[in-house]
């Protein structure tokens, strides 16, 4: 079935341009001008990304950003900006988007963008959004700090047994953390394995990500003793990361 995407922008010639360009890769596309075409398009019809200006007349973008996110069927969220200001990137990203695209863009950047999401973010026979895994990560749970994290199902416990709620991109970040513990990681190698692109001299995008997962698994996010900044590099994750009960690992 042809991964289905929502595009909302006021401008017709980009909604026509991004509709005809997108069909011709194999998508089931649908533009709107603004967030009351977009709700009531998504009554009818769900979606599994929207493509989302930021500069909409009526409703800010932001406030749809966070709207969307806040859905219980939530579809991935590329924000689309013309603004030219960094600031608006960022908070689209902190409000939980999980990639921007500037404009003037590239068409083969949007294509390549829609599809990197769509790998983390498909629609399951259940109708309730999961993000991709590899076969492989089917049997990895992993624990730290009395933290479990199961990356085939793509869950989160807290010690306490609870499970924390974790964005597409949130937990793709802390799997790959997971995957390399107490290694400083370089914010070109986390874009790569994010995003697979590199990160620009103004992008932000992976600090924004790094300090919404903090806020979600540190004691003091002010503080942090599990994300780590390493100056001059990026990041590194310092906790003691084991195979949780009953996975089949070494031990790390």
């Amino acid at each position: 079935m042809a991964e289905r995407i929502l595009i909302v922008d006021d401008e017709e010639g980009i909604r026509e341009l991004l509709f005809a360009y997108l069909s011709d890769y194999g998508f089931e596309v649908a533009a709107v001008a603004d967030g009351a075409a977009m709700r009531r398009h998504l009554t009818e019809h769900p979606v599994d990304l929207v493509l989302l200006d930021l500069g909409l007349p009526q409703e800010d973008g932001l406030v749809l950003a966070r709207e969307l996110r806040s859905r219980n069927d939530v579809p991935g969220i590329i924000i689309v900006t013309g603004r030219g200001e960094p600031v608006d990137r960022i908070l689209g990203l902190e409000l939980g988007a999980d990639d921007y695209i500037a404009k003037p863009f590239d068409l083969r950047e949007v294509v390549a963008r829609v599809r990197s999401v769509l790998r983390r973010v498909v629609r399951p026979e259940g109708g309730a959004f999961a993000s991709a895994s590899p076969a492989t990560d089917a049997t990895e749970r992993f624990e730290f700090d009395g933290w479990q994290v199961d990356l085939g199902a793509r869950s989160v416990l807290r010690p306490d047994g609870t499970t924390v709620s974790l964005t597409t991109s949130e937990f793709d970040l802390l799997a790959t953390l997971v995957r390399n513990p107490n290694r400083a990681l370089s914010r070109d190698e986390l874009m790569d394995a994010l995003y697979k692109r590199e990160a620009g001299p103004f992008d932000r995008a992976v600090d924004v990500l790094v300090g919404r997962l903090r806020r979600k698994i540190e004691a003091d996010p002010a503080e942090p003793q599990l994300v780590k900044s390493v100056r001059g590099v990026g990041y590194l994750f310092a906790a003691r990361v084991s195979p949780a009960p009953g996975a089949d690992h070494e031990s790390r």
